[in-house]
């Protein structure tokens, strides 16, 4: 079977890469060892980040390291036995995080975060899948007055910047907003540009069906198979191409590295857990509680409790400890009832130290691709990142620089 390029990766990435090849004209093969959207995709909070200019930095204030050194924060836990793996990784992300450069950083991630939305959209309307994305924005809640003041200032920095809107929400505000939460709480802030999503694998699905319904195939197969000449192997038989793009996530250096390549990935783990609402208690928007470092988001199967960041070697066996921690904080902000899903689900972040994503050609292949490195905004920047590899993969004027992602960086 011959395709014009075979895209590895049918998560939120590799699928938009999918679709934007195919409605350019490319026969194009899609493949995974899973259905779409049932890998790192399948388990986010749901949030298409508008405001998010500035990538996740590293922490750099002496109290917040000395607080995660303990290892007993419920937004950052550590494996003893993955830091020296992780370490030099840590280190340049930790470079990277310094105000300055962080700051330059974020002109060139903003380029891509500034159409995240409306390409998200335009994608869906073309899917069948408008009725999952909700044009509500989402909240930040706080516990103290320090925490709100410090995201009401970074707020408005980004306002500055790069025209992010923000409200400013008042005790009585919220709680007309979010009746249910907690009454304590000192106020949030909402961001009213940014989407969220009802069900973030359902859309993955339905953007995969659109590339299926445009002509597009996809084929369960292997991505350790590749090979040059950009041949795979799948279990319909063997698929070659012109080129291949490389997709797959927090797997991709795995790929990569086969190929000859040494790419600073490194994984960040996270867990979820669907919970009832108890009574009549209804949840209406995605809330992080900044003080500790969770994302409750209602879905469709139910209200979806995500966690921050687990630094383990990627294949090592699930430990929800901090989905355990931040249950009983959650259920004190939401009248979280039983839990609805038999275990935690738990799913993995592809980071690089710089924050910024890989994308575009490989350096030392011809016809070899590259679309990933996403960290948290994997879900955010799939139809944008989709549109800029097709654009650069047929010749056309690109919708954003391209430059900054390339992977020549490393």
């Amino acid at each position: 079977m011959k395709f014009d390029t075979v895209v590895l990766g049918a998560g939120i990435v590799g699928v938009c890469v999918a679709v934007h090849l195919q409605k350019r004209g490319r026969a194009v093969a899609l493949i995974d060892r899973k259905q779409p959207g049932n890998e790192t995709s399948f388990g986010n909070a749901g949030l298409i980040q508008r405001e998010g200019v500035y990538p996740y930095a590293f922490p750099r204030g002496l109290g917040s390291l000395l607080r995660y050194a303990r290892n007993q924060s419920p937004d950052v836990r550590y494996h003893a036995d993955a830091m020296l793996q992780v370490a030099p990784f840590l280190w340049r992300y930790w470079r990277n995080s310094h105000p300055a450069t962080h700051a330059e950083i974020a002109k060139s991630y903003a380029t891509l975060i500034e159409h995240c939305v409306s390409e998200h959209r335009a994608l869906a309307a073309d899917a069948g899948a408008s009725a999952l994305l909700r044009p509500i924005g989402w909240i930040k809640v706080f516990r103290n007055t320090a925490a709100r003041d410090a995201e009401i200032t970074l707020a408005e920095r980004w306002h500055r910047e790069y025209g992010v809107e923000f409200e400013t929400l008042d005790a009585p505000r919220l709680q007309q907003l979010e009746p249910d939460l907690d009454k304590r709480l000192q106020g949030g802030l909402r961001y009213p540009q940014s989407d969220s999503v009802s069900d973030p694998n359902a859309l993955v699905t339905a953007y995969a069906r659109y590339f299926e319904a445009l002509g597009g195939r996809f084929f369960i197969g292997d991505a350790d198979t590749l090979r040059e000449g950009w041949q795979v192997d799948t279990r319909d038989g063997p698929i070659s191409a012109a080129s291949a793009v490389i997709a797959l996530g927090p797997w991709s250096d795995r790929a990569s590295t086969r190929l000859g390549y040494r790419l600073p990935l490194a994984v960040k783990r996270g867990y979820h857990m669907h919970y009832a609402a108890r009574r009549t208690a209804r949840l209406n928007h995605p809330i992080l509680d900044v003080d500790h470092g969770y994302v409750l988001a209602p879905m469709a199967r139910g209200i979806r409790l995500t966690t921050g960041v687990e630094i383990a070697r990627p294949e090592a066996a699930k430990t929800p400890v901090q989905l355990d921690a931040a249950e009983p904080i959650a259920r004190t902000l939401f009248p979280l009832g039983e839990r609805l899903d038999p275990e935690p689900w738990m799913g993995r972040r592809p980071c690089t130290p710089d924050m910024l994503p890989i994308i575009g050609p490989a350096t030392k292949h011809q016809g070899l691709w590259f679309a990933f490195g996403h960290a948290h905004h994997g879900l955010t920047l799939g139809p944008v990142t989709g549109r800029l590899m097709a654009e650069m993969m047929t010749g056309e004027p690109t919708l954003v620089d391209p430059r900054p992602f390339r992977v020549e960086r490393f």
